[in-house]
């Protein structure tokens, strides 16, 4: 990875504030993610007085990356994109040589280089090649899908490179309206929205419900990607990259979680990576159930791989003790359960009295602050009941009515945000519960694997190893 830049945006580069952030008379900003109170000096409250500001020095150029870096604020971009000749799209791939057709017919107009790894029918992937007048690299060995895009990125000379799995559903322009985010001079990566596409003419169960809720779709909201923001990292299924940040790439060794390890990376180098769902990509859902609880299941072992060279940077949970305890009461549901949680309630509203900054609503803020904060620990906890522990969460409710309680305010929980998050989907108990049994064993048989539980355990917040 190259060294980054000293100056961040371009002249002309302009964000606007979220609407959700919260904005008082006297410069205070709430919101964020994760969420934090952030105070403007009176110079910057007047550049912020629309809501909007433009980079036009050193002063905005600092107080544009604090906004973005906290998500405070989103890029305004403007129409103008790269010139095609400035981006190569890597697409790596073994066999599906009718999905690459597919993908190749929307890249039209943009150097391509197929990296075939070790197809069992490399003709035919060589065939598609050629009727597309592509680049094609031939890997004698399977060396997987890092190793696959590595060898393309060797050969790219463009400022820009995009990295397109064959099962994806991608065209020209998306990737080029992307590499608009680069008149931010440190941004390394930035992604679309993934949306599951069905692979078979009439969508199975499954299929329908990844097609809404797929683990590679990441959201409506934009995001500066980051470990604890509400995107944490990106699927290398679909990324537009500044060539000469990504060295020397992705990690060849890791099979699976090499895209949020290169996220993890270049974040922690300072460099900024985007999550941009304002542009779409489609990728094909599994034709199968075995395939479907397959690849749940090895997403979930990547969990390990992850903790290996991270630490605790991608634990399942974030939370403090007091939070932990308080949350742990609601769901257990038992008659001390109503006490606990106004004592744990009292001591964060005295705690964040103390820490937010010196505002006539501080209380009024302590107060909401502290019963989303209970909300979202709560969900953490029904989460990892659910997915991360089961098999730990089954022996347990077997002896336990505590633990018994517990699920059931767990499962609620779930659907409830399931109906807030994807208010036109129908709920998918079946669906949803053998993803999540698909994606907890992974996790677990990778911690056994490795030896190593930290996979498995939540973290403090500001805690990363």
């Amino acid at each position: 990875m190259t060294e980054r830049p000293v100056r961040r945006f371009a002249q002309g580069y302009t964000v606007r504030v979220r609407a959700d952030v919260q904005r008082s008379d006297d410069g205070l900003l709430l919101g964020g993610s994760p969420i934090r109170a952030m105070r403007l000096a009176p110079a910057a409250r007047i550049l912020l007085a629309d809501g909007r500001l433009r980079v036009s020095d050193a002063r905005t150029d600092a107080l544009t990356g604090r906004l973005l870096d906290g998500n405070l604020a989103d890029p305004v971009l403007g129409p103008a994109t790269p010139r095609p000749a400035e981006l190569t799209v890597v697409l790596p791939v073994r066999d599906r040589p009718q999905q690459l057709a597919r993908t190749l017919s929307g890249l039209i107009g943009l150097a391509c280089i197929v990296v075939d790894d070790a197809s069992r029918d490399p003709g035919a992937v060589a065939a598609v090649a050629a009727r597309f007048h592509v680049e094609l690299v031939s890997l004698p060995v399977n060396q997987g899908p890092a190793a696959a895009r590595n060898a393309g990125l060797r050969r790219v000379r463009t400022p820009y490179v995009a990295f397109v799995d064959s099962d994806v559903a991608v065209d020209a322009t998306t990737l080029l309206r992307l590499a608009r985010h680069f008149a931010d001079d440190r941004l390394a990566l930035v992604g679309p929205l993934l949306r599951g596409r069905p692979a078979t003419e009439r969508a199975n169960w499954f299929e329908r419900y990844d097609m809404r809720v797929s683990s590679l779709t990441l959201g409506d909201r934009p995001c500066s990607v980051r470990p604890g923001a509400a995107v944490a990292w990106l699927p290398s299924a679909c990324l537009v990259a500044r060539t000469d940040y990504l060295g020397a790439g992705f990690t060849e060794s890791l099979r699976v979680a090499e895209d949020v390890d290169l996220v993890w990376r270049l974040v922690d180098a300072g460099y900024a990576v985007r999550y941009d769902p304002a542009e779409m990509a489609e990728h094909d859902t599994r034709r199968t159930l075995r395939e479907w609880l397959g690849r749940k299941f090895v997403y979930g072992t990547g969990g390990a791989e992850l903790a290996a060279r991270h630490g605790r940077t991608g634990a399942p949970a974030v939370l403090s003790g007091p939070a932990a305890a308080t949350a742990a009461a609601l769901l257990i549901r038992h008659r001390w359960a109503a006490p606990l949680v106004a004592v744990g309630l009292a001591l964060d509203i005295r705690s964040l009295i103390r820490r937010l900054p010196d505002t006539p609503d501080r209380p009024q803020l302590a107060i909401r602050l502290a019963v989303r904060s209970l909300g979202w620990a709560v969900r953490q906890e029904a989460a990892l009941l659910l997915r991360h522990w089961w098999p730990a969460t089954l022996l347990a409710a077997m002896p336990s009515p505590a633990v018994r309680r517990a699920v059931g305010s767990a499962l609620v929980i779930d659907v409830l945000v399931a109906r807030i998050e994807h208010p036109t989907m129908r709920y998918a108990p079946v669906s949803r519960r053998l993803d999540d049994l698909a994606y907890g064993a992974g996790l677990w048989a990778g911690a056994i694997r490795h030896r190593d539980v930290t996979c498995l355990l939540p973290r403090r917040p500001g805690a990363r190893k």
